[in-house]
């Protein structure tokens, strides 16, 4: 791949902004959770659609509140897990709906880490959190024939998830009672999600996350998962430094352009990148009314420039007048003992845990 061309005014050497970016049942049956004995925890029932099928005998039940299910969609190659944290009170008051969070995980991670934030598991909300893929970056793929397949990530999550769980779930199902967060790479997808479908979200959170396409270290960033250069991105956007999971990389190699096209700002040939890059005034521009929060620490090779990212961002909704918050930790030492003001669920967890009290409030102002 020859070197990215550069700019009037910045440098854009994709070796090297990628170095430090790296571093830096059956088909038709009604699901009730299979178990394997009597006296496991009892689930709610759901019923396949929009495009959905669930996995016979997949389900996943950690307790009546926890469990994961794994469906199949023709949006996507393979199989896909959905985890699903229930207040404790679901099912014992049978005529309650509720809000939900949709928590969107990292680069080369799983649902799974979702646990190293114990703050999701909300008694005053209903928690979703669908796979992602190692590097999804919740997009419809550019291309659609590489090793990874059938990629329509965006359209999986918008146009299927969200409807299913509305449907088999007693949620609120409106934009006020509905939230999207996200780490890392799911900070992406979470603010990209509000920009787009803000019809569909009322409250979002960034946490982290590589939320300006206009940064060459953030393309870098995207450019290291689909070449599946491992490294500190891979290492730390998981769970794993919680020691729930383990980062082992972003799944087989695809072409650099297979996500959003050539990543090269010339001759407009990056042209995807500058419509979905969520700090473009355009993108802002569609938050109006939406209630948006930012979390990010500036410590290490890629906080750095997540808070410049944030910082970004905060500063194009403040030019709009649309009200935010940013939450700028720092190196931790005012968020939590945890917290080095790195890239990791140290930070992660409490900066969820305030988001949850945020959303409390928020969710009972909507009602």
């Amino acid at each position: 791949m020859r070197p990215l061309l550069t700019g009037a005014r910045s440098r854009f050497p994709l070796r090297a902004k990628t170095a430090a970016a790296a571093t830096a049942l059956a088909a038709l049956t009604v699901f009730a959770g299979p178990v394997a004995h009597a006296d496991a925890p009892s689930i709610p029932s759901f019923t396949n659609g929009y495009g959905l099928t669930q996995v016979s005998g997949a389900t996943e039940v950690r307790s009546a509140t926890d469990f994961t299910i794994t469906v199949t969609s023709q949006q996507l190659s393979g199989q896909h897990k959905i985890r699903i944290f229930l207040p404790r009170d679901y099912a014992a008051d049978p005529g309650k709906r509720w809000p939900v969070v949709y928590f969107l995980h990292g680069g080369g991670g799983t649902v799974d880490d979702a646990a190293a934030a114990p703050a999701l598991r909300s008694d005053s909300a209903i928690t979703v959190v669908p796979d992602g893929g190692l590097k999804g970056w919740y997009a419809d793929w550019l291309m659609q024939n590489t090793a990874a397949g059938a990629a329509n990530w965006e359209t999986f999550h918008i146009g299927q998830v969200v409807p299913f769980i509305d449907t088999n779930l007693r949620t609120i199902a409106d934009k006020g009672h509905r939230a999207v967060t996200g780490v890392s790479m799911g900070g992406y997808g979470a603010l990209h999600y509000a920009e787009s479908h803000s019809d569909v979200f009322g409250h979002v959170a960034s946490l982290s996350g590589g939320i300006d396409f206009g940064m060459p270290a953030v393309r870098g960033a995207v450019l290291a998962t689909e070449l599946n250069l491992t490294g500190a991105w891979c290492a730390v956007s998981t769970s794993s430094s919680s020691g729930a999971g383990q980062c082992t990389g972003y799944g087989p190699y695809v072409d650099s352009d297979a996500i959003f096209g050539s990543p090269y700002p010339v001759l407009n040939a990056d042209h995807i990148w500058n419509e979905v890059n969520p700090a473009a005034p355009a993108n802002l521009a569609k938050l109006a009314g939406v209630d948006v929060t930012l979390y990010t620490g500036n410590q290490g090779p890629i906080d750095n420039f997540t808070e410049i990212a944030a910082q970004n961002v905060k500063s194009g909704l403040d030019k709009l007048g649309y009200p935010s918050r940013l939450v700028d930790y720092g190196n931790g030492s005012t968020l939590a003992s945890t917290c080095d003001g790195g890239h990791n669920y140290g930070c992660w967890a409490p900066a969820v845990a305030d988001y949850m009290s945020h959303l409390r409030g928020a969710f009972t102002t909507t009602s």
